[in-house]
């Protein structure tokens, strides 16, 4: 038995000298959903750099709080600027070293920490066949009957969600809570996170789903369905920005290096609007897929910096909970 025991452990020994080293990315839940980039991002990755990526899913900012400067993760992808100020005040994170003077994003970028890989603005989803007179502006949601059913993500624990939160308040202001008493009961359910709302949303069982003006992008190229469409509201709507970032007490820094060297090149960009569904940080509208090109987009983009966005956070939050208590 020893004799065998010992075969054994040489015939493993050569595997265990090839063992990869791993690069850790803490990301949203939705990167390794149905529709997620994650499969894309990992493959992408893993052909250039000998190693193995593995994405560990849930509530990045909580997790990483919580776990400090102990935490597993080398990489975070999918914080968004909303919660950019309580990230940075963790001191958790390195500079990434990139040249971001001449991204493609709507709004101005300067940060030598967070780096922009994708942006889109919020949007309601809508399906033709269901919703024949979709509202066409904001308020024309607010008073549209009350059997029109929308689903919503948590902004306690969904980035789109929270999105929604300060889209309502840069538009409303003041009157944010008279804008929620009137949204609140059309809302059929307030879902913890975006997968869970646009499955919803795409059985059937909602009018309208809070989701992202390129979201018709992925019905048109996946499944050949020009039905669905992002409602385009007059009064604007929220831009939303992903960032990755590198933790700086990472024990794999130069693998860690290279995902950020890697996030804003052409190859990566390119794959954004056919894995994430939405619009790359660094690439020419002219390198757009057609799809993309021909979506509608907003006159107006709505935005607040990460510090106007923190001191806004929970009063809206207040508001929307005042609204959903009833």
């Amino acid at each position: 038995m020893k004799r065998l025991a010992l075969l054994a452990l040489l015939a493993a020994s050569p595997a265990l000298a090839q063992e990869k080293p791993v690069l850790t990315v803490y990301a949203e839940d939705y990167v390794t959903s149905e529709w997620g980039p994650g499969p894309k991002i990992e493959e992408g990755f893993e052909a250039i750099c000998g190693c193995d990526l593995t994405f560990v899913t849930g509530d990045i900012l909580p997790r990483l709080l919580m776990e400090g400067e102990g935490t597993e993760a080398d990489v975070v992808f999918g914080l968004n600027t909303d919660v950019l100020a309580r990230a940075r005040a963790s001191g958790l994170f390195a500079q990434h070293g990139q040249d971001t003077s001449d991204m493609s994003l709507p709004v101005a970028w300067e940060d030598d920490i967070f780096l922009p890989y994708n942006w889109s603005e919020t949007a309601f989803i809508y399906d033709e066949t269901r919703t024949p007179n979709p509202p066409k502006s904001f308020a024309e949601l607010l008073d549209a009957p009350e059997d029109l059913k929308i689903v919503i993500q948590d902004p306690r624990g969904s980035i789109s969600g929270l999105a929604l939160l300060l889209w309502v308040k840069s538009v409303y202001g003041e009157g944010a809570p008279q804008a929620w008493a009137k949204l609140a009961p059309k809302v059929l359910t307030v879902t913890k996170g975006w997968s869970e709302s646009y499955g919803l949303f795409t059985e059937g069982e909602a009018d309208m789903v809070l989701s992202f003006t390129t979201s018709p992008a992925y019905h048109i190229e996946a499944e050949g369905d020009k039905t669905k469409h992002a409602a385009i509201f007059p009064e604007g709507h929220y831009f939303l920005t992903e960032v990755a970032a590198q933790v700086k007490g990472t024990d794999q820094p130069e693998l860690a290096q290279s995902f950020m060297d890697w996030v804003l090149t052409p190859k990566f960009q390119s794959v954004i609007p056919h894995a994430n569904w939405s619009l790359p940080s660094k690439l020419p509208e002219a390198d757009w897929p057609q799809v993309m090109r021909d979506l509608p987009r907003p006159d107006k983009t709505l935005f607040y910096s990460e510090d106007e966005a923190e001191a806004l956070r929970r009063p809206a939050l207040d508001e929307w909970l005042a609204a959903f208590s009833q």
